[in-house]
């Protein structure tokens, strides 16, 4: 028997919501943060956060399927809401970087990156990266992709802890 996965992409777009909004919040305590160092603390604190709501998020939806979800269907679960989320705040990424981030934000972290790779050992990656430019929609899709990364890697532990039965014990209880 298959398992029953019509349920996959509405829910993992609502929690996905929740996850997107949630991420919002936070983002304005990094925003905050290039100012007050202060607010980093919180934007970290908050970002640990974000591993145990997807484990609630995938309990849930384990839970409104039926109780039963195999670790690849768990899996596929927080991939597609890490997704979403990342796609509610990748709108957040570009208004920053576009028009409340300081001009020469990126530019300075670039350079402060060049000078740490300095000395390093790494001088060829020093010198590619002096010469760079990133744009606004170069950070915001660097960012996405982050989230897509982190989703997939956070999304296998969590998919392991809420993995629940075996298909054959859901096959009998039908």
């Amino acid at each position: 028997m298959k398992e029953d996965k019509s349920l996959l992409m509405p829910s993992a777009t609502k929690f996905g919501l929740y996850m997107g909004l949630f991420w919002l919040f936070k983002y304005n305590f990094f925003i905050l943060s290039v100012n007050h160092t202060a607010f980093g603390m919180i934007y970290w604190s908050l970002t640990f956060l974000v591993p145990y709501l997807a484990y609630v998020f995938t309990k849930r939806y384990r839970d409104s399927i039926g109780g039963f979800i195999s670790l690849h269907h768990a899996w596929q679960f927080g991939l597609l809401t890490y997704t979403c989320a990342g796609l509610i705040v990748a709108l957040g990424h570009f208004v920053f970087y576009r028009f409340l981030a300081p001009p020469d934000l990126i530019s300075n972290t670039l350079i402060e990156a060049t000078k740490a790779l300095k000395g390093t050992g790494l001088e060829e990656g020093a010198k590619v990266l002096s010469e760079t430019t990133i744009t606004p929609i170069q950070m915001t899709l660097q960012q996405f992709m982050n989230n897509i990364f982190y989703g997939i890697i956070l999304s296998i532990p969590i998919a392991a802890m809420v993995k629940k039965g075996t298909r054959e014990e859901y096959t009998k209880k039908k």
